[in-house]
């Protein structure tokens, strides 16, 4: 049994969509939160934004803002991020946490580092997406956790993943 699970794979696979119908199966059981990206009237993705499992969301990244920590093109707001991703992953006995994702823009919160340490070595059950590689010293830590198994979502295992990785979960609580 793996209780902590982590996807990755390339830009655009779905880890994202896989994430959320994890969520969708786990409904009240797991709290946490997911980026979405933000497109403009022309189809560009001009940011990110994060959404928590209640329906919570705040600015992660964009490309118009002058403040903020920059990866490539876009300035994070970190800030915004603390407000509404840290909340949902307050420790609470029983829970499954949903973190989608352990990258580059959110490792800029120290606070959000701290957080997603003290839940891993807590043992509590978790599925988080992380870049396929590189990263730094802080995701070499996640991915040499004890009782991780790491899942590459591709196009042929994305529709199959969701029910098995709900029920991995689902056994990691009992």
């Amino acid at each position: 049994m793996h209780r902590r699970i982590l996807l990755t794979g390339p830009p655009g696979c779905g880890k994202t969509t896989v994430v959320g119908k994890v969520a969708d199966i786990l409904r009240n059981g797991a709290s946490g939160f997911y980026t979405e990206e933000i497109r403009d009237a022309k189809k560009q993705r001009i940011g990110f934004r994060v959404v928590t499992l209640d329906g919570e969301r705040g600015e992660l990244a964009d490309k118009v803002s002058v403040h903020g920590p920059r990866v490539g093109s876009y300035r994070v707001n970190v800030g915004s991020f603390e407000r509404v991703a840290l909340p949902s992953l307050e420790m609470e006995k029983g829970r499954i946490f949903i973190i989608d994702e352990i990258g580059k823009m959110e490792c800029f919160s120290e606070t959000f580092v701290r957080r997603v340490r003290e839940i891993f070595q807590a043992g509590y059950p978790v599925l988080a997406t992380i870049p396929l590689r590189g990263g730094g010293e802080f995701l070499e830590e996640i991915r040499r956790q004890r009782d991780v198994r790491t899942f590459i979502v591709t196009i042929e295992n994305r529709g199959a993943l969701p029910a098995q990785l709900a029920a991995m979960l689902l056994g990691a609580t009992d």
